[in-house]
């Protein structure tokens, strides 16, 4: 357990004041309430002291002193608006301002400035400065941070959080003074998979958004808070849209999920949002796809459902699913009769019986808690950057050391590489291996059972391992109420189509079992709603209905196409990798005839004579909560109990690999983004290739 944190009694500005000794003086201000401005202070950065615009007067000190590098003392006398105080910070912006450009006019930062907004109260109206004002060259950081350097006020944040938050040190500085220069030393482009949060730390215009350049004034957008979906960690954003058009994402605070980061391809996948779009149905004729009215295309797939036994009709969901066209398309599915649904595109060995034995159990949070932890078939630096750097930020405090049995891979921090074969696991399990010793002593250990470890033949095998290490090492601890074992889902639809039971029915086929019945011809109609991530030349001869917001690998096959809904244009329900039940706010209208996924499969039930019986978005979510009761908790997660789940056998010796090659291009919406085509070819899909150095 956790010691309490100690508190000591202190004054500031005559109020007397409880503060935490294990945070900044600065902290403990702005957690009462107590504005001080600040640049270079942020609470999840180390204390540099570089600005200074945090001065305050403390009682006997001959000197001001700075809030965000002074920890808290008992019996402090503070006072933070004095006449004394206001002319130091007076002096320090004018200091800031002596070299900036008067460029706020056409600057992207202009109206979210921390400056722009501090030099309103501490300012002069003139400058005194009438010497030649520094110039520093523009750096090159890759196509996705625009810099303008001469605007750097050398608050370092873009540096430390290179170094501490992402583990990937690129950036430094150079100089000393008014010679400073933030830079890469070698010009290179930046490779973190989180580097996009520079711009947000970035408290002046000097590192802005590349692809947002330009585009748009702040004032002018209007901003839905929603729920990201390019992978299952279910990260807190922020949607900005000018008319129907989706300008930048930002993350928002969620201390239990994403912290204040989002990813890269989360960031800057937007404008794919915009491109390669199924604005219209259409129906294939004579081998060519032609533009139809909706009425046109439901006929089609009437004509073609209504010939065919329910036996021989089957439905598979992609990775961008949400949970309410899901539940209607699995209750379609059993009112014509077919058992063969499947939310498992990938092939991954889930078992749909155990909710314990499909969720990340520790809970995002929770990773700070745990002491020991075993990486299997995963890369989470690729398949979910924001949850990697948890596991980095738990690294940093020390005792907590990480094995990995899989692919070996720059994670930014240390760890043990086991091996990559299944045999590795089997010697763990039995507890002869030197790392087994480890987790046993380990008061909360972990796991993490990534989707490159059952997606293969011998998943369900894998996973029995994985249950059984789980059990013998001490991670299962039901008086404490710790449960160490989970799986890293890389699909945002995966957890709730599995809550929802979109699994093979009694006699069903899964994934799998689907395509190779489309291929011998015992599966004539197969429904595709997103599933993108399938090998289409399986599909032989059947009748493809695919429902998706982009004209993606599925829509290429289609016999039959019907334009959805993209995750800002509906409001929808997703539940993350941890079983967190979340919900997505629409912050912009679908393009042309689209509609929202399950109003389209609602309006196709009443065509094929099998209406559903619901009509508006509160019903659909009264039908899911039916199906499981953890849809009644939105943004809490239901704690499952454990079971079991897996099975015995002997597993291949083939080596686990991660499933993600490209890091950039991993769903519809960034594989049709320009943005990340050009980080694919700039800075490769993965850790360890190109760089921008080479050419």
């Amino acid at each position: 357990m956790k010691e309490a944190t100690k508190t000591v009694e202190i004054v500031v500005n005559g109020k007397p004041m409880k503060a935490r000794v294990d945070q900044p003086l600065l902290q403990t201000l702005l957690d009462e309430d107590v504005y001080v401005p600040h640049y270079c202070y942020h609470p999840a950065l180390t204390p540099a002291g570089n600005c200074r615009m945090c001065l305050v007067e403390m009682e006997k000190s001959a000197k001001p002193i700075a809030s965000c590098a002074m920890p808290a003392a008992d019996g402090m006398v503070i006072r933070t608006d004095t006449p004394k105080v206001r002319k130091m910070r007076k002096g320090v912006m004018e200091f800031l301002l002596i070299n900036h450009p008067l460029d706020c006019p056409i600057c992207d930062q202009g109206g979210e400035c921390d400056l722009q907004d501090q030099a309103m109260g501490y300012g002069l109206d003139r400058s005194r400065y009438q010497e030649n004002k520094r110039a520093v060259e523009n750096k090159d950081f890759g196509p996705l941070i625009k810099t303008i350097m001469t605007r750097c006020i050398h608050c370092t944040r873009c540096i430390r959080f290179a170094t501490e938050i992402t583990g990937v040190p690129e950036l430094g500085a150079t100089g000393r003074g008014e010679t400073m220069e933030v830079g890469t030393y070698v010009e290179k482009a930046l490779t973190s998979e989180l580097s996009g949060n520079m711009i947000d730390l970035c408290p002046v215009g000097a590192l802005t958004s590349g692809p947002y350049a330009y585009k748009a004034r702040p004032w002018e957008l209007e901003k839905t808070e929603s729920i990201d979906t390019m992978d299952a960690v279910g990260s807190a954003i922020r949607i900005d849209t000018y008319g129907s058009e989706v300008m930048r994402i930002l993350p928002r605070l969620n201390e239990d999920v994403n912290e204040e980061w989002i990813s890269d391809k989360t960031r800057f996948a937007c404008d794919g949002l915009r491109r390669q779009r199924i604005d219209r149905p259409y129906v294939r004729q004579n081998g060519k796809l032609m533009p139809v009215f909706w009425d046109d295309a439901f006929t089609a797939i009437a004509e073609r459902i209504n010939t065919v036994d329910g036996g021989r009709i089957a439905a598979i969901a992609g990775d961008m699913a949400d949970c309410e066209s899901m539940m209607a398309l699995k209750d379609l599915m059993t009112a014509i009769g077919s058992p063969h649904t499947d939310c498992r595109q990938d092939g991954a060995k889930l078992d749909p019986s155990n909710r314990s034995g499909y969720l990340f159990n520790t809970t995002i949070q929770g990773i700070e808690h745990a002491d020991a932890c075993l990486l299997i078939g995963t890369n989470p630096r690729l398949e979910a950057p924001v949850l990697n750097a948890r596991l980095r930020k738990r690294w940093t405090m020390g005792g907590f050391p990480v094995a990995v049995v899989g692919p070996g891979a720059d994670l930014t921090y240390d760890y043990q590489l086991l091996g990559s074969g299944a045999d590795v696991l089997k010697s763990i399990a039995s507890g002869h291996h030197d790392f087994a010793k480890v987790l046993k002593a380990a008061e909360r250990p972990m796991l993490i059972l990534g989707q490159g470890a059952l997606t293969r033949d011998d998943g369900a095998e894998i996973l029995g391992l994985a249950r059984k290490i789980a059990e013998g090492r001490g991670m299962i601890d039901a008086q404490s109420g710790w449960n160490g074992f989970n799986v890293l889902h890389t699909a945002a639809a995966r957890v709730g189509g599995l809550d929802l039971g979109f699994v093979p029915g009694k006699g069903g086929r899964d994934t799998s079992g689907v395509l190779d019945g489309a291929g011998d011809g015992s599966i004539e109609v197969v429904y595709l709603l997103g599933a993108d991530e399938i090998d289409t030349d399986r599909l032989g001869d059947a009748f493809v209905i695919y429902q998706g917001h982009h004209g993606d690998r599925g829509a290429h096959r289609a016999h039959v196409i019907l334009p959805g809904a993209a995750y800002t244009e509906k409001n929808a329900t997703y539940v993350n990798t941890e079983g967190r039940v979340q919900q997505a706010q629409r912050a912009a209208f679908p393009p042309g005839d689209a509609r929202e996924d399950w109003t389209v499969i609602r309006a196709l039930s009443d065509v094929l004579g099998q209406p559903l019986p619901y009509d508006d978005l509160k019903m659909v979510r009264g039908r899911m909560v039916d199906a499981n009761s953890v849809f009644l908790n939105v943004d809490e997660i239901t704690p499952a109990p454990w079971g079991d789940f897996g099975k015995e056998g002997e597993p291949s010796s083939a080596p686990l690999r991660s499933p993600i090659d490209n890091f950039y291009m991993t769903d519809p919406i960034s594989r049709a983004s320009a943005t990340m085509a050009a980080c694919t070819e700039q800075l490769g899909g993965g850790t360890g290739k190109k760089t921008g150095t080479d050419g």
